[in-house]
């Protein structure tokens, strides 16, 4: 499972492992700015992997220029190449494990664009040969955001974009 940050990763986790879905998360997130933001969410991650003890691979890489670039700096389309950039990662990781599919804690934030990432999914499955689990996991967003309030882990309050930084400040 791609891991954005651990608040969404929270109900996702929860919900496949009481499942019998065995987990194993991946951090890669080229896409988060300021580097102070990205440090902050990396450390939640690593918390949460300690409280709950989950499998995580990390790739941690603080990737803005080329973030920056395959965005072509901040167009139309940026959200649909961030995703394909972390799921293109997620599911090449999947492959290369063994796992039986793969997945995204995007799909929980009713913030994020859902069908896009779930299309983009689905050519990644297909340029991957690995399958991609679809689960609307949106209806446990409030009980994610308790979750992370009673696990006292980091909130953050944009997407972690340079670009959605800029709109929550231009509010």
């Amino acid at each position: 499972m791609h891991i954005c940050c651990a608040n969404c990763s929270l109900y996702p986790v929860k919900t496949l492992t009481e499942k019998g879905v065995s987990v194993t998360g991946l951090w890669f997130n080229p896409n988060i700015h300021p580097y102070a933001e990205y440090a902050l969410r990396l450390n939640a991650v690593t918390q949460l992997q300690k409280v709950w003890g989950l499998s995580i691979d990390y790739i941690d890489y603080y990737g803005i220029k080329e973030f920056i670039q395959k965005t072509d700096n901040g167009g139309e389309n940026r959200c649909s190449a961030c995703y394909e950039m972390r799921l293109d990662k997620t599911a090449q990781k999947a492959r290369e494990i063994g796992a039986d599919g793969f997945t995204t804690s995007l799909i929980i934030s009713p913030y994020q664009k859902f069908d896009v990432i779930i299309d983009i999914g689905r050519e990644m499955e297909k340029k991957h040969s690995v399958e991609f689990f679809i689960e609307d996991f949106r209806p446990g967003w409030k009980q994610g955001v308790e979750l992370s309030k009673e696990l006292g882990l980091y909130r953050q309050k944009y997407c972690g974009c340079i670009y959605s930084e800029m709109e929550k400040h231009l509010k």
